[in-house]
Protein backbone atom coordinates (compact mmCIF):
# COMPACT_ATOMS: atom_id res chain seq x y z
CA UNK A 1 0.00 0.00 0.00
CA UNK A 2 3.02 2.51 0.82
CA UNK A 3 4.48 1.45 -2.62
CA UNK A 4 1.51 2.38 -4.11
CA UNK A 5 1.12 5.65 -2.37
CA UNK A 6 5.12 6.36 -2.89
CA UNK A 7 4.20 5.63 -7.04
CA UNK A 8 1.15 7.75 -7.17
CA UNK A 9 2.62 10.86 -5.10
CA UNK A 10 5.43 10.61 -7.78
CA UNK A 11 3.43 10.41 -10.59
CA UNK A 12 1.75 13.38 -9.27
CA UNK A 13 4.82 15.43 -8.95
CA UNK A 14 6.20 14.39 -12.33
CA UNK A 15 3.08 15.12 -14.07
CA UNK A 16 3.02 18.66 -12.09
CA UNK A 17 6.80 19.75 -12.99
CA UNK A 18 5.44 18.56 -16.93
CA UNK A 19 2.23 21.49 -16.51
CA UNK A 20 5.01 23.92 -14.55
CA UNK A 21 7.35 23.29 -17.43
CA UNK A 22 4.83 23.98 -20.25
CA UNK A 23 3.19 26.70 -18.19
CA UNK A 24 7.10 28.33 -17.84
CA UNK A 25 7.39 27.65 -21.79
CA UNK A 26 4.64 28.36 -23.45
CA UNK A 27 5.50 31.63 -24.86
CA UNK A 28 8.94 30.52 -25.77
CA UNK A 29 10.68 30.16 -29.32
CA UNK A 30 13.66 29.24 -31.22
CA UNK A 31 14.17 30.59 -34.06
CA UNK A 32 17.00 29.58 -36.35
CA UNK A 33 17.69 31.55 -39.68
CA UNK A 34 20.17 29.98 -42.36
CA UNK A 35 21.47 32.01 -44.97
CA UNK A 36 24.27 31.91 -47.47
CA UNK A 37 24.37 35.53 -48.70
CA UNK A 38 21.24 34.67 -51.08
CA UNK A 39 19.32 31.66 -49.99
CA UNK A 40 17.24 32.52 -46.84
CA UNK A 41 15.14 29.57 -44.66
CA UNK A 42 13.64 30.55 -41.44
CA UNK A 43 13.21 27.73 -38.67
CA UNK A 44 10.95 28.11 -35.71
CA UNK A 45 9.93 26.05 -32.83
CA UNK A 46 8.47 26.30 -29.25
CA UNK A 47 9.89 24.75 -26.04
CA UNK A 48 7.42 22.40 -26.61
CA UNK A 49 9.07 21.02 -29.78
CA UNK A 50 6.03 21.86 -32.27
CA UNK A 51 6.26 24.42 -34.61
CA UNK A 52 5.48 27.96 -34.46
CA UNK A 53 3.36 29.77 -37.23
CA UNK A 54 3.79 29.53 -40.62
CA UNK A 55 3.19 33.63 -40.96
CA UNK A 56 5.42 34.39 -38.50
CA UNK A 57 8.40 32.07 -40.54
CA UNK A 58 7.04 34.03 -43.49
CA UNK A 59 7.62 37.11 -42.06
CA UNK A 60 10.83 37.03 -40.65
CA UNK A 61 11.72 35.03 -44.10
CA UNK A 62 10.24 38.97 -45.83
CA UNK A 63 12.01 40.52 -43.25
CA UNK A 64 15.81 38.89 -44.05
CA UNK A 65 15.41 39.02 -47.89
CA UNK A 66 15.30 42.78 -46.92
CA UNK A 67 17.39 43.60 -44.86
CA UNK A 68 20.34 41.11 -45.56
CA UNK A 69 21.57 43.45 -49.09
CA UNK A 70 21.61 46.52 -46.63
CA UNK A 71 25.70 46.98 -45.58
CA UNK A 72 24.19 48.67 -42.07
CA UNK A 73 22.95 45.43 -41.03
CA UNK A 74 24.35 43.23 -38.47
CA UNK A 75 23.98 40.57 -36.44
CA UNK A 76 22.60 42.41 -33.79
CA UNK A 77 20.50 44.39 -35.02
CA UNK A 78 18.93 41.56 -37.03
CA UNK A 79 18.25 39.83 -34.06
CA UNK A 80 17.03 42.75 -32.58
CA UNK A 81 14.14 43.30 -35.36
CA UNK A 82 13.60 39.41 -35.56
CA UNK A 83 12.64 39.44 -31.72
CA UNK A 84 10.41 42.14 -32.50
CA UNK A 85 8.20 39.81 -35.10
CA UNK A 86 8.46 37.15 -32.47
CA UNK A 87 6.52 39.39 -29.82
CA UNK A 88 4.01 40.21 -32.16
CA UNK A 89 2.97 36.66 -32.37
CA UNK A 90 2.77 36.24 -28.47
CA UNK A 91 6.12 34.83 -28.12
CA UNK A 92 8.35 36.62 -24.68
CA UNK A 93 11.26 33.80 -24.57
CA UNK A 94 12.80 34.04 -28.44
CA UNK A 95 16.25 32.75 -29.04
CA UNK A 96 17.50 33.85 -32.72
CA UNK A 97 20.58 32.05 -34.00
CA UNK A 98 22.04 32.57 -37.32
CA UNK A 99 23.76 30.06 -39.67
CA UNK A 100 25.66 30.30 -42.37
CA UNK A 101 28.23 29.22 -44.51
CA UNK A 102 30.94 31.19 -42.28
CA UNK A 103 29.88 29.87 -39.34
CA UNK A 104 27.06 30.50 -36.17
CA UNK A 105 26.08 34.79 -35.96
CA UNK A 106 28.48 35.27 -39.26
CA UNK A 107 26.48 37.42 -42.06
CA UNK A 108 26.68 36.95 -45.35
CA UNK A 109 26.18 39.69 -48.10
CA UNK A 110 25.50 39.29 -51.83
CA UNK A 111 27.47 42.32 -54.19
CA UNK A 112 27.65 43.17 -57.18
CA UNK A 113 30.77 44.55 -58.87
CA UNK A 114 30.74 48.08 -60.63
CA UNK A 115 33.23 48.90 -62.98
CA UNK A 116 36.83 47.75 -63.88
CA UNK A 117 38.99 48.86 -61.19
CA UNK A 118 39.24 45.74 -59.69
CA UNK A 119 40.37 44.13 -62.99
CA UNK A 120 41.66 41.57 -63.58
CA UNK A 121 40.84 39.97 -59.84
CA UNK A 122 37.13 40.75 -60.62
CA UNK A 123 35.00 41.72 -63.68
CA UNK A 124 31.90 44.39 -63.78
CA UNK A 125 29.11 42.57 -63.32
CA UNK A 126 30.71 39.88 -61.34
CA UNK A 127 28.39 38.29 -58.35
CA UNK A 128 30.23 38.25 -55.03
CA UNK A 129 29.62 37.26 -51.34
CA UNK A 130 30.67 39.09 -48.68
CA UNK A 131 31.61 37.91 -45.01
CA UNK A 132 30.27 41.30 -42.58
CA UNK A 133 33.38 41.59 -40.72
CA UNK A 134 35.62 43.95 -38.94
CA UNK A 135 38.76 41.41 -38.97
CA UNK A 136 40.35 42.17 -42.06
CA UNK A 137 44.38 42.82 -43.38
CA UNK A 138 45.95 44.12 -45.63
CA UNK A 139 45.90 42.24 -48.76
CA UNK A 140 42.28 41.39 -48.24
CA UNK A 141 39.30 42.46 -50.94
CA UNK A 142 36.78 44.34 -49.03
CA UNK A 143 33.51 46.36 -49.48
CA UNK A 144 33.71 49.81 -48.16
CA UNK A 145 30.90 52.87 -48.13
CA UNK A 146 32.42 56.04 -49.96
CA UNK A 147 30.89 59.13 -49.17
CA UNK A 148 31.34 59.86 -52.83
CA UNK A 149 30.62 56.89 -54.51
CA UNK A 150 28.49 54.97 -52.16
CA UNK A 151 29.60 51.25 -51.93
CA UNK A 152 33.24 50.57 -53.46
CA UNK A 153 35.50 47.24 -53.82
CA UNK A 154 38.96 47.28 -52.79
CA UNK A 155 42.19 46.15 -51.71
CA UNK A 156 43.52 46.49 -48.82
CA UNK A 157 46.69 48.47 -48.84
CA UNK A 158 47.59 49.63 -45.30
CA UNK A 159 45.83 49.82 -41.77
CA UNK A 160 47.22 52.93 -40.09
CA UNK A 161 45.30 53.53 -36.39
CA UNK A 162 41.80 53.96 -36.96
CA UNK A 163 41.96 54.39 -41.12
CA UNK A 164 42.51 52.15 -44.23
CA UNK A 165 44.21 52.66 -46.83
CA UNK A 166 42.13 51.08 -49.83
CA UNK A 167 43.67 50.03 -53.70
CA UNK A 168 42.45 49.20 -57.15
CA UNK A 169 43.92 46.13 -58.65
CA UNK A 170 43.86 48.11 -62.22
CA UNK A 171 46.52 50.35 -62.59
CA UNK A 172 45.49 51.33 -65.94
CA UNK A 173 45.42 55.18 -66.54
CA UNK A 174 43.85 56.44 -69.06
CA UNK A 175 43.89 59.70 -70.73
CA UNK A 176 41.58 61.52 -73.04
CA UNK A 177 42.99 64.19 -75.22
CA UNK A 178 41.03 67.13 -76.13
CA UNK A 179 41.43 70.21 -78.57
CA UNK A 180 42.90 72.01 -75.28
CA UNK A 181 43.25 69.88 -72.53
CA UNK A 182 44.40 65.90 -71.32
CA UNK A 183 42.29 64.04 -69.15
CA UNK A 184 43.72 61.82 -67.00
CA UNK A 185 41.63 59.27 -65.36
CA UNK A 186 43.09 57.19 -62.66
CA UNK A 187 41.25 54.12 -60.75
CA UNK A 188 40.23 55.06 -57.37
CA UNK A 189 42.84 54.57 -54.22
CA UNK A 190 41.47 55.98 -50.96
CA UNK A 191 41.58 56.52 -47.32
CA UNK A 192 38.36 55.66 -45.66
CA UNK A 193 37.97 54.92 -41.47
CA UNK A 194 38.08 51.58 -40.36
CA UNK A 195 34.09 51.94 -39.57
CA UNK A 196 33.44 52.50 -43.19
CA UNK A 197 34.38 48.77 -44.03
CA UNK A 198 31.36 47.14 -44.54
CA UNK A 199 33.01 43.20 -44.60
CA UNK A 200 35.53 41.08 -46.90
CA UNK A 201 35.06 39.27 -50.11
CA UNK A 202 34.88 35.76 -49.38
CA UNK A 203 33.53 34.34 -52.69
CA UNK A 204 34.33 35.90 -56.08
Amino acid sequence: MKKLAVALIAVILIAAAGIFYYAENADAVDITIKTDGVNITVEARTMMFTSAPAAMEQEIGNYMADVINDPDSTVDSIKADVKEIAKEYGYRKIDVRIESQFGVDQLPMPAVVSGDSMYPTLRDGQELIVLKTDDYRVGDIVIAKHPEYGLIVKRVGKIEGSRVYLMSDNKKVERTYTATSVIVRTPLNTWVPRSAIVGVVKKY
